[in-house]
C-alpha cells in the first residue's frame, strides 16, 4: 500500500510555499463561517415532500394502469428517480421526505429515455437486476416495505421474474397495485405461489382480473373474500352463470369499476331485482363488451333503483344487446351519467320520426361510434348516416346542455351540427342552435384513421348560425422545430412518409443521427453513480 507523505507546515521553506499548501489543503474548501442559511429546515415535512415530488412526477401517480400505459411524455423517468435519490444525501429531513416519494410508486423501467441509453457498452438485463435489488431492499428493511403501494415493471420482466415477485409481494402489506404476469389471471400453475402470496399478504389490493381458465378460483372469492377493498374488477371469457357472478360481486363492497367482456352465459337476469337472489351492486363505471345477452330492458330495470341512478357516471357498451334506437331509454333513466361510449354495427337505416330524441342534461363526453358493413358503390348513403342525423337533430334541439366532447365515425357530422342560415330579416326570437358552449367534435371515417378535430361554436348575437373551424388533424408536433423533441435539434434530418391510413410518420434519414428519447436533449447526466443510492433506481 502506497503511503502519502505529508509535509509539516513548520518545515516549509518560505511563505510562498506555505500559501500553496494552504490553497491545496482540503480545509480551505470548507468555509468556517458559512454566510448562507438553510431555509428548508423551517418548511413543514409535508410541504418539503410536495416540493421534492416535482423532481420525480411519476412517483406520485395513483392510477391502476400498467407500466406501459402510464408512460409520461417529456423526460427520463429513470433519471428523475436517480436525481430524487441523490436529494436524500442532503440531510435527514430530506432523507425522510425522499423515501416517502421513492417507495410510494416504484417503477422499474427497462431503459433510459435519454442519451444515457446510447452510452451502454454491454448488454445486461437491467430490469431483472433492479427487481432483485428492490426485493432484497424491502425484505431487509420493513419500514420501507410498508411504504410501497404501487409496483410497476415491464412485461418481459414480470413474465420471467415470477419467483422474485412472490418473495417481494410477501413483505408488502400495503400494496394496492402491482403489474402481474398473464398466467396469474388464468390460474396458470407457474403463478400459483405468487397468487397465494397476494391473497395472504396483500389484503389492500385494489385491482384484479380473471380470464378463461380461472372459473374455479373466481367462484371461491365469495367464500375466501381476500380483498375487501377491491375497486376495479375485469372479467373476460369466463364460463360462469349469473348466480356465481352475483355472489362474487356481493363480496366486494368497495367495487366502483366493473368490466365484462365475452361472457356468454350472462343476460338480463343479473339486473332483475328479486328477494330470493342477490342484486347487482351499484357501480360507478360499467364497461360491457361483446355481451349480446344484456339489453336495454335489463338496464332499465337496473337503473330503476335510486341507489344505482345516483352512482352510475361512466358507461361503455361495445357490441351489446342495446341497439342504438333504444339508447334514449337508458339516457332517460341515468340522470348523473357523464361519459357514455356506444360502439355498434348496424345493417338497417334508422327512422328517427318514430322514436324519441336523445336527451341528457348531465352527459359531458359522448362517443357515438356507429358503423355499417361495407356496402356496394351503388348505395347512396350507408345506414349508419341516419343514426348521425338522428344524433345531430337531438343536439340541435338543445337536449345536451353539458356536452363538450363528441366522438363519431362520420365525416359529415360537422356540417349536420350547423343549423341552416338565418335570413337577415328573420325573427331573432325564432328557434336557434341548441349548443350553449363550444363543442369539441372528433371525427374519422374508419376506426383505423386518426381523429380529426372540429370546434363547433354556439350562435351569438352577431352570428346567429354559429361557426365551425376547419376540420383538421390533431397535431403532436412543435411548430418551431417542425418535429417533436425526440428528434433532437436537427429536425430537418428526417423525411415525412405516409402511414397507410391517411396520416404521416416522421422517419429519420439514413445519414442522420439516431433520434433520442423525449426530453433527453434538455438534460445533462453524469455517468458516475453514488454508492449510497439504491441500485434498483437505475
Amino acid at each position: 500500500m502506497k503511503l502519502l507523505h505529508m509535509r509539516s507546515k513548520s518545515r516549509l521553506k518560505n511563505s510562498h510555499e506555505a500559501q500553496i499548501y494552504a490553497y491545496k489543503s482540503p480545509s480551505a474548501f470548507s468555509p468556517r463561517n458559512p454566510s448562507g442559511r438553510d431555509y428548508t429546515s423551517r418548511l413543514p415535512l409535508k410541504l418539503l415532500t410536495e416540493i421534492l415530488s416535482r423532481i420525480c412526477p411519476h412517483a406520485c401517480d395513483d392510477n391502476y394502469l400498467s407500466l406501459e400505459d402510464s408512460m409520461r411524455d417529456g423526460g427520463c423517468m429513470l433519471c428523475d428517480m436517480r436525481h430524487l435519490a441523490q436529494c436524500a444525501l442532503v440531510s435527514r429531513r430530506f432523507l425522510v421526505a425522499t423515501q416517502t416519494i421513492l417507495y410510494h410508486n416504484v417503477r422499474i423501467d427497462p431503459v433510459h429515455y435519454c442519451e444515457l441509453e446510447e452510452r451502454k457498452r454491454k448488454w445486461i438485463d437491467a430490469p431483472k437486476q433492479r427487481v432483485e435489488q428492490f426485493s432484497r431492499t424491502v425484505r431487509d428493511n420493513q419500514s420501507l416495505a410498508i411504504q410501497v403501494e404501487f409496483l410497476k415493471m415491464p412485461y418481459m420482466t414480470r413474465e420471467t421474474c415470477i419467483a422474485d415477485m412472490a418473495r417481494t409481494v410477501s413483505v408488502l402489506p400495503n400494496l394496492k397495485y402491482v403489474d402481474l404476469p398473464d398466467g396469474i389471471y388464468s390460474d396458470d400453475r407457474s403463478c400459483l405461489t405468487l397468487k397465494q402470496e397476494l391473497e395472504a399478504r396483500c389484503a389492500d389490493l385494489r385491482k384484479m382480473k380473471y380470464l378463461r381458465g380461472a372459473e374455479r378460483s373466481f367462484a371461491l372469492l365469495s367464500q375466501s373474500r381476500p380483498w375487501q377493498n377491491l375497486e376495479v374488477l375485469e372479467l373476460s371469457r369466463l364460463e360462469i352463470d349469473p348466480n356465481t357472478l352475483m355472489s362474487v360481486l356481493a363480496s366486494f363492497p368497495a367495487l366502483h369499476e366493473l368490466r365484462l367482456e365475452e361472457l356468454p352465459m350472462i343476460d338480463d337476469t343479473i339486473f332483475r331485482r328479486s328477494h330470493s337472489t342477490l342484486c347487482f351492486p351499484p357501480i360507478g363505471t360499467v364497461s360491457l363488451q361483446s355481451t349480446p345477452g344484456l339489453t336495454a330492458h335489463g338496464f332499465e330495470a337496473y337503473l330503476s333503483r335510486p341507489e344505482v341512478r345516483e352512482v352510475l357516471t361512466n358507461l361503455t357498451m361495445i357490441n351489446t344487446g342495446v341497439i342504438p334506437s333504444e339508447l334514449h331509454r337508458i339516457l332517460a333513466t341515468a340522470p348523473y351519467l357523464k361519459n357514455l361510449r356506444v360502439n355498434q354495427t348496424v345493417h338497417r337505416a334508422l327512422t328517427a320520426s318514430t322514436i324519441p330524441s336523445l336527451a341528457s342534461r348531465s352527459l359531458q363526453k359522448f362517443q357515438f361510434e356507429i358503423e355499417s358493413p361495407s356496402t356496394s358503390p351503388h348505395d347512396l348513403q350507408p345506414p349508419s348516416e341516419s343514426y348521425y342525423e338522428y344524433l345531430a337533430s337531438s343536439i340541435l334541439a338543445g337536449n345536451f346542455p353539458s356536452l363538450n366532447s363528441l366522438y363519431a365515425l362520420s365525416t359529415s357530422l360537422p356540417s349536420l351540427l350547423l343549423p341552416p342560415p338565418v335570413a337577415p330579416f328573420a325573427n331573432p326570437k325564432g328557434p336557434s342552435s341548441g349548443l350553449r358552449q363550444a363543442l369539441m367534435l372528433y371525427t374519422k371515417s374508419i376506426p383505423e384513421h386518426d381523429w380529426y378535430l372540429t370546434v363547433i361554436s354556439p350562435p351569438t348575437s352577431t352570428n346567429r348560425r354559429g361557426s365551425a373551424t376547419a376540420t383538421r388533424p390533431i397535431s403532436f408536433y412543435n411548430g418551431s422545430t417542425q418535429l417533436g423533441p425526440q428528434w433532437g435539434d436537427k429536425a430537418r434530418d428526417s423525411v415525412i412518409v405516409g402511414n397507410g391510413f391517411g396520416g404521416f410518420l416522421a422517419v429519420p434519414n439514413e445519414d442522420g443521427p439516431r433520434p433520442s428519447s423525449s426530453g433527453g436533449h434538455k438534460h445533462k447526466h453524469s455517468r458516475s453513480k453514488s454508492k449510497n443510492s439504491a441500485g434498483w433506481m437505475g
